[in-house]
């Protein structure tokens, strides 16, 4: 979607050794894949959007044809509320480019409309609505790098005020812990400090929910990779993000880095008031 992040994603590519092109022709990514297999290229992330008009109906058959000659490709979506669209629209002062001559809204619409069989086609879909540009930079080189190969686990704290997260896999509610937000000395604190930590950390429920969650990351990443997603993001809430679910994502990239050596942690919402 137009507004959803597009240029901060290709330049999160171009970051990470990708050969990027925006708005190419769906039409020509076999020609272009050709090249690719003759070694000009090892990784390439291509914008795709409304602006292909008729010839977006041709993409799941491109897709498939280039697949079918070896080539990996997977296909990400970039998204995101309308209010947010219409927002971004209105700060940066910009016409819709499918309403040139109408209002933002009007040329959402159309794209959604334009957009909606090449959206399910989309392996993973990330939802832009309440991420900046650098944590959807940091979203999607944790997804996408080509170093290292392996697949990744990625464990995110956030704050159920600030909205569950739509890219997580598994969302798990730490709410039923005490709060260190009510302890006068560690309310300016975040989960990082170690006061906060012990806090959190030094309870048999704790440990026991962190046991449990571990063996289930356990259990599952390996099916996830059987089915071929190379990647599982366990999404931990607490009220505001930045104590319980903090602590508590620490304590899991710790347990898990032996089994998982691409463990990402990421904290949403740890600098939000």
């Amino acid at each position: 979607m137009s507004g959803s992040g597009k240029s901060t994603a290709i330049r999160a590519l171009e970051d990470v050794g990708f050969f990027c092109i925006d708005n190419l022709p769906v039409l020509l990514l076999p020609k272009l894949t050709e090249l690719a297999g003759a070694g000009q290229f090892e990784h390439l992330a291509l914008v795709v959007d409304a602006r292909e008009g008729i010839f977006l109906h041709e993409a799941p058959r491109v897709l498939d044809e280039v697949r079918r000659v070896g080539h990996h490709v997977e296909v990400l979506f970039l998204d995101a509320s309308d209010d947010s669209l219409i927002r971004r629209f209105s700060e940066t002062r910009r016409r819709h480019p499918l309403a040139p001559q109408g209002t933002v809204a009007e040329g959402i619409a159309i794209e959604r409309q334009r957009l909606k069989d090449l959206r399910e086609l989309a392996d993973q879909v990330i939802d832009s609505s309440v991420l900046n540009v650098h944590d959807l930079k940091r979203m999607v080189q944790g997804r996408f790098s080509p170093e290292p190969a392996s697949p990744s686990l990625s464990v995110m704290s956030f704050g159920f005020r600030h909205g569950v997260p739509p890219q997580a896999d598994l969302v798990l509610d730490v709410r039923f812990l005490p709060n260190p937000y009510f302890v006068p000395e560690l309310k300016g604190l975040t989960g990082r400090d170690s006061r906060v930590s012990a806090y959190v950390l030094d309870r048999e429920e704790t440990q026991q929910f962190v046991d449990k969650v571990v063996d289930l990351c356990r259990f599952l990443f390996p099916r996830y990779q059987k089915e071929g997603k190379a990647y599982l993001t366990v999404a931990l809430g607490c009220t505001g993000g930045k104590h319980r679910s903090v602590a508590i994502a620490e304590e899991l990239r710790q347990r898990l880095s032996g089994d998982h050596p691409r463990v990402q942690v990421w904290h949403r919402d740890i600098d939000k008031e």
